[in-house]
């Protein structure tokens, strides 16, 4: 049995606990960016900066996401993003610039990023 307060007594009980379960899908996208996107703060508070930066952040995600299947690389995203804005402004080609990491252990959580595109 689940209890849901609300000061709206007109609504439909169903109406709420959908409410409710709505907002916990934005709570865990919310979340989500935060784990892996490392947005820490946004640059401009408009609605229209706010889902830019956010569409930029998802943009190099999934970018990074597939030049790490495409390169069969074992290291992490983190690890990935860092050499790559490390190296931002040299002239070099990516693979050569991902060349020179270190070997990773496999890791030891079964859940890793990129079950969530199915890769």
């Amino acid at each position: 049995m689940l209890v849901f307060l609300t000061n709206n007594f007109t609504a439909p009980a169903l109406t709420i606990a959908k409410l409710y379960q709505g907002r916990w899908q934005i709570e865990l996208f919310f979340k989500w960016l935060k784990q892996h996107l490392r947005i820490k703060a946004f640059y401009g508070t408009s609605p229209n900066a706010v889902r830019t930066q956010i569409w930029s952040a998802i943009a190099v995600y999934l970018l990074v996401v597939i030049l790490k299947k495409r390169l069969h690389l074992e290291a992490g995203l983190y690890t990935i993003l860092q050499i790559l804005s490390l190296t931002l402004f040299e002239k070099m080609p990516i693979s050569q610039a991902l060349s020179q990491l270190p070997p990773t252990s496999p890791p030891t959580d079964p859940q890793n990023h990129q079950c969530l595109l199915e890769f």
